[in-house]
């Protein structure tokens, strides 16, 4: 009996021992391979089991497995799945996880140009969009909407048609906010702005956004002030597949996108390419648009050193227009009113149409000259057709219904008809356009080494060159025959002379078809009003040193550039004195910070930037003439940051802290007088589009950010921001008000000193929820409220704030896998915008204060001009991937 219980003792402890041995501990870190960050909550399951883990927040995970060998599977909603085999206890590393989005399983080409904030240790403030995201709840909005739920982000404009709207990152406007594709700067070279009609299709070709409020990560040699905002477009995909996708939104929007790519081949070759067609009739009134976006991508990877990507995508559209009006007109019209539009002969025509091809060309090479160095480089090219359309001539001319409010096309006719043929300019009146075509080549450059185990050096080039040409055509004589006009040509002094008088004849009108405006310019001595050109020469340097430990990392960035202007009047000068006087300005970047893991979970940082930057083009030469503005000079730009990080298994969140000072800067708004208006001792008629530019002006920018996201249980995602700004001019301003034909109307100085900066509301509060009901059933609801938001009108001293207001989004999604191996799927997303139907302002342009008598909506004098935001809208789409 001894013997028999000591046996059986014995077989007990083997029995556990052969458990214990065939156990194994596997460690590892799961990326998301497109943005290079980690993926918390990711599925980790021992394969033929329930075994499994989640990853923490900065991707990790440790798993016992109930096996001494086997496989793992990697899974996370929205990426593809991996499956890697262990054999004992080990560490397999950093495991990279694809969208599985066809189009977005994608080769990430000039990885070392495409400044995302994993490519430095020290933290930032970033807010990243993936592919998912931006598809999901884009809709028939601009790609600006995907950035609504981050903190100190305003998107305005939107109230104007089909790719009007405008972006505003801690208060600075977008033409003061850094926007790059795939490495290239794409900031218009004169002033600075993006115009998002020109980008309709940067939805569907982004595989992710990527916003750095403030100083941010990017290494190039510009001064980017609000912050930095990366779009990561769509390479070649490694593997054969499409999709077909169709939308419907209100007011009859449909949206059709085909796309198909042949997979990376043995040979190294392949090819991704996609088409879409976008119409609708636009939410206000004569708002109609259409367009498409087109993309090709062809990557060859030579070996694996070399890796190269030819990419070339453009958007042709045309949209119609509508204006800021004021209060009291809605009121008496409705909300939806646009008074841009009539009809001529019968035929719905609008006076206000913006159309415009720009196709982005880019060949990206990648070369990897050993395990410590890499370059990457991007030779880019762009080239910009089309305009926007307007009414020219006596504008009391334009004749308006009486019930309707709108243009009476039919009338202007019957007065032209009396003005003869060949009529001169102010006696009658027609359809123009003003053209904004250009040629713009740059090339991006930049070697990276590690110097030691802790200390990486980056250095590299920014080069550009862009020729831009200006002018106005007519696109409708509205019955006349042919226009004339008479100009007083400028001289050496840049005064007109009575002297050098010449007589024009125009007699063609011009197609707004955006693919005709790709090939078909105006003839010189067809041109009216204005024509124009100009060259910028760029030329920039960059480096930066980063020395990182597991606990601490410090870097060092530096740049300088210089910049060349010229400038060539073909219309209003005298062919001796047609090009202006040359201009060249050198600027030049320094940012340093640091950062200090306190634990695990607990990190903080602090970061520093000056930043003297040169003019834009617009500001160097005067009133539009080839006249050197002599009180021009470089922007100076302080930034000062720290933040503080927490991370764990189920939670994150970020506080940031900044000031921004910025002084000598220039400021510009726009507006379109409702009623004669006397300015500068002139009275301006009802209908002229004022512009209004601030000189000498400086802003001072103070706030904290926080962000967070929490994710109590696998079907959960809890999403948060908040946002706190004070920001102020300070000092005096000069202002410069223009006409809608540049001329000088009135100038003045102001105390401005304490006046609120508008166009972005300086606090907002967001909550966002995201609930997977059933597998690959899944509900989610962002709600954002917006508080201190002050009328867009430049530097004044006493602004008008805006009603505050509160916006719920929500949207539905399944997916329906199909196929024998369930690789193929039916993706279904319903969105619906502001579900309670809020109404709302969501900007203005003037500042007219409420003063006793004073008829007021929501306690603002209707007077003031600006947008109501949207009510309720819905956009429906389904994607079928194969």
């Amino acid at each position: 009996m001894k013997k028999l219980t000591q046996f059986l003792m014995m077989s007990v402890a083997m029995l556990f021992a052969t458990a214990a041995f065939s156990q194994s501990t596997v460690r590892g870190k799961i990326m998301d391979a497109d943005m290079n960050a980690p993926l918390p909550g990711a599925n980790v399951v021992e394969k033929g089991t329930t075994n499994g883990t989640t990853t923490n927040f900065d991707g990790e995970f440790v798993l016992t497995t109930q096996s001494n060998s086997g496989s793992l599977v990697i899974s996370y909603v929205g990426f593809g799945s991996k499956t890697i085999t262990f054999s004992g206890s080990q560490d397999v590393g950093t495991i990279n996880l694809l969208t599985d989005n066809s189009l977005d399983e994608v080769v990430i080409v000039g990885s070392g140009l495409i400044d995302l904030a994993d490519d430095r240790k020290t933290p930032i403030a970033v807010s990243t969009i993936r592919a998912s995201e931006i598809q999901a709840k884009v809709g028939t909005n601009d790609v600006t909407a995907t950035l609504v739920n981050t903190p100190s982000v305003y998107v305005a404009g939107q109230a104007s048609g089909f790719g009007d709207s405008r972006i505003s990152v801690r208060g600075f406007e977008q033409d003061n906010t850094a926007f790059l594709l795939n490495g290239q700067p794409i900031n218009g070279m004169e002033d600075g702005k993006m115009y998002w009609s020109n980008w309709s299709g940067m939805s569907d070709i982004a595989s992710a956004i990527q916003i750095q409020r403030g100083l941010g990560s990017s290494k190039l040699a510009i001064s980017s002030v609000g912050g930095t905002v990366n779009f990561v477009t769509k390479a070649t995909d490694k593997r054969e597949g499409g999709f077909i996708q169709a939308g419907v939104a209100n007011n009859n929007y449909v949206k059709t996108t085909v796309g198909y790519s042949s997979g990376m081949t043995e040979t190294g070759w392949g090819v991704s390419a996609m088409l879409t067609h976008w119409q609708g009739d636009g939410y206000n009134n004569g708002t109609f648009g259409e367009g498409q976006n087109y993309f090709v991508s062809v990557g060859y990877k030579a070996n694996d050193n070399h890796n190269f990507n030819f990419l070339i995508t453009g958007a042709p559209q045309q949209h119609d227009q509508n204006f800021s009006k004021s209060i009291e007109t809605y009121l008496e019209r409705g909300r939806k009113f646009n008074d841009n539009y009539g009809f001529y002969n019968g035929e719905y025509l609008t006076e206000r149409t913006n159309y415009y091809h720009k196709p982005v060309a880019n060949l990206n090479w990648d070369w990897d000259i050993n395990d410590n160095s890499r370059l990457s480089s991007v030779l880019y090219a762009s080239w910009g057709r089309g305009g926007g359309t307007g009414n020219y001539g006596r504008s009391s001319g334009r004749v308006r219904d009486a019930e309707t409010g709108l243009i009476d096309f039919d009338a202007i006719a019957a007065n032209n008809a009396t003005k003869g043929e060949g009529s001169f300019g102010n006696s009658a009146y027609l359809l123009r356009a003003s053209a904004n075509n250009h040629n713009w080549y740059g090339f991006v450059s930049n070697f990276e080494t590690e110097l030691s185990e802790n200390l990486t050096l980056n250095a590299g080039l920014d080069l550009r060159t862009y020729y831009g040409t200006h002018y106005r055509q007519v696109v409708n004589f509205i019955g006349l025959d042919s226009w004339k006009e008479d100009v007083n040509l400028r001289g050496a002094d840049h005064q007109r002379n009575s002297a050098n008088n010449v007589i024009r004849i125009i007699d063609q009108s011009n197609s707004i078809n955006p693919w005709n405006a790709t090939f078909n310019t105006a003839a010189e001595d067809q041109r009216i009003n204005y024509d124009y050109s100009e060259r910028i020469n760029y030329g920039g340097a960059f480096t930066q040193v980063e020395y990182a430990t597991d606990a601490f990392s410090a870097f060092f960035q530096g740049s300088v550039s210089s910049q060349n202007h010229e400038r060539y009047d073909r219309y209003d000068y005298v062919a001796q004195y047609k090009d202006a006087e040359k201009v060249n300005n050198v600027g030049y970047n320094l940012k340093t910070g640091g950062s200090f893991l306190l634990n695990e979970d607990n990190s903080i940082y602090v970061n520093a930037g000056y930043y003297s930057r040169q003019p834009y083009h617009d500001n160097i030469y005067l009133n539009f003439t080839n006249q050197v503005n002599p009180l021009t000079q470089n922007e100076k730009i302080l930034g000062l940051e720290a933040g503080y990080a927490f991370k764990s298994a189920y939670f994150t969140a970020n506080l940031n802290a900044y000031r921004t000072s910025w002084k000598d800067r220039v400021t510009s708004s726009s507006r379109v007088l409702s009623r004669d208006t006397e300015i500068g001792g002139t009275t301006i008629p009802s209908g002229t589009q004022v512009f209004t530019t601030n000189e000498g002006v400086e802003q001072l920018h103070q706030g904290l950010e926080l962000d967070f996201v929490a994710k109590p249980t696998s079907k959960l995602d809890i999403k948060g921001f908040a946002s706190f700004g004070n920001w102020e001019y300070v000092g005096d301003a000069v202002t410069t008000t223009r006409d809608d034909n540049r001329v000088v109307l009135d100038i003045e100085a102001e105390d401005v000193d304490g006046g609120k900066v508008g166009d972005a509301a300086q606090f907002t509060v967001g909550l966002g929820l995201d609930y997977e009901i059933l597998e690959r059933f899944s509900i989610d609801a962002d709600y954002r409220m917006y508080d201190k938001l002050y009328s867009n009108v430049g530097a004044v001293k006493d602004n008008v704030e805006l009603p505050s207001y509160d916006i719920m989004d929500a949207g539905i999604s399944y997916k329906m896998l199909l196929g024998k191996e369930k690789t193929n799927s039916l993706n279904l997303r319903l969105n619906v915008n502001n579900v309670f139907g809020e109404v709302y302002l969501s900007e203005l342009r003037t500042a007219y204060a409420a003063e006793a008598g004073d008829d007021t909506y929501k306690g603002i004098n209707v007077r003031n001009q600006g947008y109501f935001g949207y009510l309720r809208t819905w956009n429906f789409s389904l994607r079928y991937n194969f």
